[in-house]
């Protein structure tokens, strides 16, 4: 009971040590001295006559939002005396393996750098300054040559490192039950069964309205659908983050979806919000960075052939070359595995006054990076709102998509639940595909690296993500992907090889997400 009480204080204590930091903490501080002026604030009840001020003008409200967007992206507590790197990761042979995989990464972008004879940053001449500016929004028009970059890392590279990840106090030991596991990652992380996935996903069952099936033509609108749009309506009028997310899991009814999600994330463009975003477009035109190359490859690789996506271009180079210059993005490392990578002045390699994190924001892109942002061009279509929402989806969520860690969201908890469920409950066809050399996790690993981008279509996506949001989770990546192989098994279990199993998977642009989740968690698994 202790125990408890003490990480509360914590808890408390920090979140408003980082709200005494924000524009939100100063907007307080300014009404609560207007109020002083208003008659029906009295000096013998100051303190509670503030408060009840607060309530009705609706600022208690946006301080509620704020302390909840907190503590969904806020660390578990850990003990007292656990040292600062077990905020980012408890066990030692995931820092170590992120740690690897990081030096790979700076490995490879330096190499490029050297054989391309290409700064990693040089400040751009004025009359290439006043063109991209000219250009800013039609930057799509633009041809560079990218054919000597390469991508830093596909998502294959990655699976590999997964692969060899190896926790040392299991190598020697005894037979294990964990031994029993057939799947490519062998490491002991507690994941959910299929109980403990109904339970933590209950709004999902077969006895409750969603969107994605109860809007269906069979079934009447108004059974469902319009009362949904009701309700969606109160909880935007309420402004209640709290709500909101409860109310997607569910689904959005596409109208609402933008605002819904904004609410969740406590997203409001305020001024100062645009005028951050034109900062990061003022660096953006003044410096050009290696990894502005690599951006504009990665959009040309993926998001240009995109059917749904290739309207977007512009949004997204704008989005991406911005978020690569923002520094408040560097604080979700406090929180994550991976660290920010450093770059030195030349000639001052090794002294830390002379360092500085590259790129500013510490994420270096990868193939298949800009399809986090391509789904939420078609929901925002005014940049700075549109980088906000990308940002905080991403300092929530699409990082643990692309570092190692033990957290039940992260990529190597998703492929050992993904791989769990299918030789758990579909036991021939998760052998049939082994033996085949067509391990599962090969095929559904670019998928969940995603969180499904460019494989669905994008009304089925948006559909996923309400739900990603609405549990503050990414576990219903692995599952979906889990439900895929299910749906398919007949065909699956008639394939010979690798090739014929991917050709069978290969078009996930028909598939319904919420029926497929259903009939996988409620109906045919028990």
């Amino acid at each position: 009971m202790l125990q408890e009480e003490s990480d509360l204080s914590l808890i408390i204590a920090q979140i408003v040590q980082k709200l005494k930091g924000s524009n939100l903490y100063a907007q307080l501080e300014r009404q609560a001295w207007a109020s002083l002026q208003r008659p029906e604030i009295k000096l013998e009840s100051l303190k509670e006559d503030i408060k009840e001020f607060f309530k009705i003008s609706g600022w208690e409200k946006k301080l509620q939002n704020a302390v909840y967007s907190e503590l969904s992206v806020f660390p578990l507590p850990s003990h007292p005396a656990a040292p600062p790197e077990h905020l980012k990761e408890p066990l030692v042979y995931m820092r170590k393996a992120q740690g690897s995989w990081e030096k790979r990464i700076l490995k490879s972008l330096n190499s490029m750098c050297t054989e391309l004879s290409i700064p990693l940053a040089r400040k751009r001449p004025v009359g290439e300054q006043k063109e991209l500016l000219n250009k800013w929004n039609e930057m799509g028009t633009d041809e560079p040559d990218l054919s000597l970059f390469r991508p830093v890392y596909a998502p294959k590279d990655f699976l590999e490192v997964l692969i060899n990840l190896r926790n040392p106090n299991y190598e020697n030991g005894d037979s294990l039950s964990f031994r029993t596991h057939l799947g490519l990652i062998q490491v002991p992380l507690k994941v959910k069964d299929i109980p403990e996935l109904k339970e933590f996903f209950v709004e999902l069952g077969l006895t409750t309205g969603q969107l994605g099936i109860d809007d269906s033509t069979q079934v009447p609108p108004e059974l469902f659908e319009n009362e949904h749009v009701r309700i969606g309506q109160k909880v935007l009028a309420e402004q209640d983050s709290a709500a909101a997310q409860q109310y997607v899991r569910q689904g959005s009814p596409t109208a609402l979806r933008a605002e819904l999600w904004a609410l969740i994330l406590n997203i409001s463009s305020q001024p100062e919000d645009i005028l951050y975003y034109e900062q990061l477009k003022t660096n953006v035109i003044q410096h050009d960075l290696l990894v502005d190359s690599l951006i504009y490859k990665d959009v040309k690789l993926t998001a240009s052939n995109d059917d749904y996506y290739f309207v977007f271009e512009d949004y997204l180079y704008q989005v991406l070359l911005c978020f690569s210059r923002d520094t408040s993005v560097l604080g979700h490392f406090a929180y994550s595995s991976a660290s920010p990578p450093k770059s030195y002045i030349r000639g001052k390699l090794g002294l830390e006054e002379y360092a500085v994190f590259y790129p500013p924001n510490g994420v270096i892109p990868f193939h298949g990076f800009s399809m986090y942002v391509a789904p939420l061009c078609f929901l925002y279509h005014e940049p700075s709102k549109l980088y906000q929402i990308f940002r905080e989806m991403y300092v929530r969520f699409f990082f643990r998509l692309h570092s190692i860690s033990s957290h039940p969201s992260g990529i190597v908890s998703l492929c050992l639940l993904f791989e769990t469920l299918l030789q758990t409950y579909l036991p021939q066809l998760f052998y049939h595909l082994r033996e085949i050399g067509a391990q599962p996790l090969r095929i559904s690993f670019k998928w969940m690296v995603r969180a499904f981008s460019g494989y669905l279509a994008t009304d089925q996506l948006l559909l996923l993500w309400d739900r990603i949001l609405g549990y503050n989770s990414l576990e219903i990546l692995a599952v979906l992907a889990a439900a895929v192989f299910a749906f398919r098994a007949v065909n699956l279990m008639e394939v010979t090889s690798l090739a014929a199993a991917e050709a069978v998977l290969a078009d996930l642009s028909t598939l319904k997400v919420m029926p497929l989740l259903q009939i996988f968690l409620f109906a045919t698994v028990t």
